[in-house]
């Protein structure tokens, strides 16, 4: 998972292969809550790991159950509706597939039971409406107190004397996690009598509600439907494990590839595993809204396949007017595919897009704005028309996109990143997308993407590169490491490959006067010898080498070898290769000269050598090495001179390089001025013509 501050998204060409989704959240916290409400275990295969499922599992364990996970497979012993704690405060961050079914079931338990419970999240979940359920709950004689804001989180639960005799009320309109809250935890209560919900206004979501209902039969509760108005819980329903229950994949999860599928799946599909015909879940349908636009889709019980539609039959995509009371949350991703589509796409019957993470119309009307396209909303529906293009001017725009620790809108913004296929989009004005705060994933889909990069193409020269050069000792490995994982790009310790050749050589008993044996070495690099960087280890043939490669004598062996032009082109290729999705950050001695001539930013990293001289000295004599500050110095001008007056690529700062003398600056202060000059250069956008 990206955990950086951004995460910057240079121009997509196409996309296609195949990407696992991770399980439904929906489904997730769902079956969390009717295992602990279950007597016995019951095993949970394919959980998704996000912030709700940690969430409910947290309030669970604070709740009495025992829980053993491993991986996505969980262990859960149940309550069988009896509470072994009396009193606990619940901190459920922004899950509303928590804080509403948790609210239901508590109140419930702590009016038949007794005990005290608070709920409460993050400053946007008390932002949330719950009063709709709290409405339903006191007149059923539960004491459900707002310790702030009237009708909103955070709650105090604390007893009550239940009143079942009349049917229970609850509203539809605003959210259908109200009426999931009361159907998963009035079996709690329903021992002497049937139990019957009575939904008022239209409700909305009610694909929702079928997964309710599917998952409430697999725990033995079989509710019976009139309508979508009434709803009756047969008396003496009991909580019965299913003993094992598989999570499906996230049908809303699987609405970004196929939007990916249907805009830029040129040469092949992108296949999409984990959710397929067969679904419970209503988003599901989004396939239908796809196929409206033009995607060309087929499918399995657990697959999907998506690719963009032929010229003048499915691209560009179609506007489209559709009621998305059944696919809410994946109507998000339509939105956005209106940026691809001829005229104007209208989403209506999306009041409750007001009532998510944040305010959804209104945030997605103002980032789409930002990208050039105009856009009209409502109280319940919302215009998109694409950006329109004007001769060799195109009206797409460079966008940062604040994502309001929403998790969709960072998904589904990431798809504007394939700006060059658009219908509007001019050769040559390529726009870059920055999203905020990537984290905000984690509710759902902690690698999302990763999983967008695994299907995701463009062209190598668009991918922005960062690359630090400088002497021996100077700190722009560390340097190069600390930028990479601060933007979360790839991470190229150039050096490291001359020095990893160097241990090989030395290793196998190669020449090092022997440039032609030692040149065949190097170009089983990655090949014939895999090749991973970790940050701060490096691994060849699955052997943890980062160490040896650091002894001075492999240094040594590395700068010998390194004059050699074979190998220096063998390594070039390799490092080449590097250059991957998002972004790469390459250290060396001639990244920005030779290897990386057109990347976005260069830095020339240097210090005086008695500094550098001292920083090795402390490095080495940590490890355990024996040797004098006066042999350091030596060494380093040695190299100094062999590496500025060597006959190819020699060590020098790039014309339009930007020079940092680190002397005097710690680690942190040098990737906080660079990670500034990078912030001030943005967008970073490269064509060639």
């Amino acid at each position: 998972m990206y955990t950086t501050a951004f995460l910057d998204l240079p121009p997509l060409l196409n996309a296609g292969g195949t990407v696992r989704l991770p399980g439904s959240k929906s489904i997730s916290n769902r079956v969390l809550l009717l295992a602990g409400l279950s007597e016995g275990t019951t095993v949970v295969h394919d959980l998704l790991a996000s912030d709700d499922t940690r969430v409910m599992l947290e309030a669970l364990r604070a709740l009495g159950c025992e829980l053993d996970q491993q991986g996505d497979t969980v262990h859960i012993t149940g309550l069988g509706g009896k509470l072994s704690v009396l009193h606990a405060d619940l901190f459920l961050g922004n899950a509303g597939t928590a804080m509403r079914p948790l609210t239901a079931a508590l109140a419930l338990l702590s009016a038949t039971q007794g005990g005290v419970f608070t709920l409460s999240g993050i400053p946007r979940m008390h932002e949330r409406p719950i009063g709709d359920l709290i409405d339903a709950l006191r007149p059923l004689g539960c004491t459900v107190e707002c310790t702030g804001q009237e009708g909103y989180p955070p709650l105090r639960l604390a007893g009550g004397q239940l009143k079942l005799s009349a049917p229970i009320q609850v509203r539809g309109d605003v959210s259908s996690q109200f009426l999931t809250a009361l159907l998963l935890s009035l079996p709690l209560v329903s021992q002497d009598q049937a139990l019957t919900i009575e939904v008022v206004g239209e409700l909305i979501s009610k694909p929702y509600i079928e997964i309710t209902l599917n998952l409430l039969a697999r725990f033995g509760i079989q509710v019976q439907r009139e309508g979508w108005q009434r709803f009756i819980i047969p008396q003496g329903s009991r909580y019965q494990s299913p003993g094992h229950i598989h999570v499906e994949a996230d049908a809303s999860s699987a609405s970004y590839f196929i939007a990916a599928g249907a805009i830029a799946g040129i040469d092949e599909p992108v296949r999409i595993e984990g959710v397929g015909s067969a679904s419970i879940q209503g988003d599901i349908r989004f396939v239908e809204a796809a196929q409206a636009m033009g995607a060309k889709i087929t499918s399995g019980p657990n697959w999907l396949e998506v690719q963009r539609g032929e010229p003048g039959k499915g691209w560009p995509l179609t506007a489209i007017d559709l009621d998305c009371n059944h696919i809410p949350d994946a109507a998000m991703t339509l939105a956005v595919m209106a940026l691809y589509a001829q005229g104007t796409t209208r989403l209506r019957n999306i009041a409750s897009w007001r009532v998510k993470e944040t305010d959804r119309i209104a945030a997605m009307a103002k980032e789409l704005r930002k990208l050039g396209a105009t856009v009209v909303e409502g109280e319940d529906f919302i215009e998109v028309t694409p950006p329109a293009s004007q001769g060799d001017q195109t009206a797409w725009q460079h966008a940062s996109i604040h994502t309001y620790d929403d998790h969709r809108m960072a998904m589904c913004f990431s798809l504007a990143a394939f700006n060059p296929l658009a219908p509007s989009a001019v050769k040559g004005k390529q726009v870059s997308v920055r999203i905020e705060d990537p984290r905000c994933v984690a509710k759902t889909f902690p690698d999302y993407f990763e999983a967008l990069f695994q299907v995701a193409r463009t062209h190598p020269d668009w991918i922005p590169v960062i690359t630090v050069d400088g002497p021996t000792a100077s700190g722009k490995g560390t340097l190069a490491s600390a930028l990479a994982t601060r933007l979360g790009y790839q991470f190229l310790d150039s050096g490291s490959l001359y020095r990893i050749t160097g241990l090989l050589a030395l290793e196998q008993g190669t020449d090092l006067d022997d440039a032609h044996a030692l040149e065949q070495l190097a170009r089983q690099l990655g090949e014939g010898i895999a090749l991973r960087f970790d940050r701060d280890h490096i691994w060849v043939d699955g052997r943890d080498v980062s160490e040896a490669v650091r002894r001075e004598e492999i240094g040594q062996a590395a700068s010998r070898l390194s004059a050699y032009p074979g190998v220096r082109q063998a390594l070039l290729e390799l490092q080449k290769a590097f250059r991957g999705l998002p972004g790469l950050v390459a250290d060396g001695r001639d990244m920005g000269t030779v290897v990386f001539p057109d990347a976005a930013l260069k830095v020339f990293l240097t210090a005086s050598v008695a500094q550098r001289a001292e920083r090795r000295h402390k490095q080495l004599i940590s490890k355990g090495f024996s040797v004098t500050l006066d042999e350091i110095c030596a060494d380093l001008e040695a190299r100094d001179l062999r590496d500025t007056s060597r006959a190819v690529a020699p060590l020098a700062p790039a014309a339009d390089a930007r020079k940092l003398d680190n002397s005097a600056l710690s680690i942190d202060e040098s990737v906080d001025a660079v990670l500034g000059w990078w912030v001030q250069g943005w967008p970073h956008v490269i064509v060639r013509h």
